[in-house]
């Protein structure tokens, strides 16, 4: 039975990262769909185009939280049933790619920066602090959440790798779960990084850069 208890947990993170916050927030708000304007990234950034701020905050903070919470129960409550760290990694990686391709929405998701910070979080508070202030210097002084996002996804295996000497310990199964949700990140953002190098990307609070 051990050996079952690491599948379950794994698909029990997929499914709840499959949660895809941003349609049901906006259907039980009365809002349009988000995958029908703007962008179409079923995300708290395009929830925000709707025009209601709550939704996206109430998005933003489901997302984080169906990343942290299936990681931080293994980390606190997994060790009595063999949920170790390499479980640890592969639950982390299993609720971000829910989001990704949820499989109750038809495998179209969002991008999953705010899933990425909530699962980091969970692997580690003081790592997840990092990673997400991280996100918000780059958007403070930049103003492109797309550049944000891609920094703070990079920096964050960096962040782990140097935990060690500080409050956490570098698992190569946990960076590696790191390292392949930031590629995934980076993948998802392609777009958003050719509008980056075209001048083209839109900013915080206003519209695309003037070339």
């Amino acid at each position: 039975m051990q050996t079952v208890y690491p599948l379950l947990a794994v698909l029990a993170a997929y499914l709840t990262g499959s949660l895809s916050f941003a349609v049901i927030v906006s259907r039980v708000m009365g809002l349009k769909d988000p995958r029908t304007f703007g962008s179409k990234n079923p995300g708290a950034t395009n929830v925000l185009r709707s025009g209601s701020k709550a939704a996206a905050i109430v998005t933003l903070l489901l997302d984080g939280l169906k990343g942290w919470l299936p990681v931080v129960l293994v980390r606190w409550f997994g060790k009595p049933y063999g949920l170790e760290d390499g479980t640890l990694a592969l639950v982390a990686l299993a609720a971000f790619l829910g989001h990704l391709w949820p499989v109750f929405f038809g495998f179209k998701g969002g991008k999953g920066v705010a899933t990425f910070i909530g699962a980091v979080a969970g692997i580690d508070l003081l790592l997840g602090i990092a990673t997400g202030a991280t996100w918000l210097i780059i958007a403070f002084f930049f103003r492109y959440s797309s550049l944000a996002s891609l920094v703070a996804a990079g920096f964050a295996p960096a962040y782990y790798l140097l935990g060690d000497r500080i409050q956490w310990y570098a698992e190569k199964s946990v960076l590696f779960a790191l390292f392949i949700m930031a590629m995934f990140l980076a993948w998802r953002h392609r777009e958003n990084i050719n509008r980056l190098l075209e001048g083209k990307e839109s900013r915080l609070g206003g519209g695309a850069k003037k070339s």
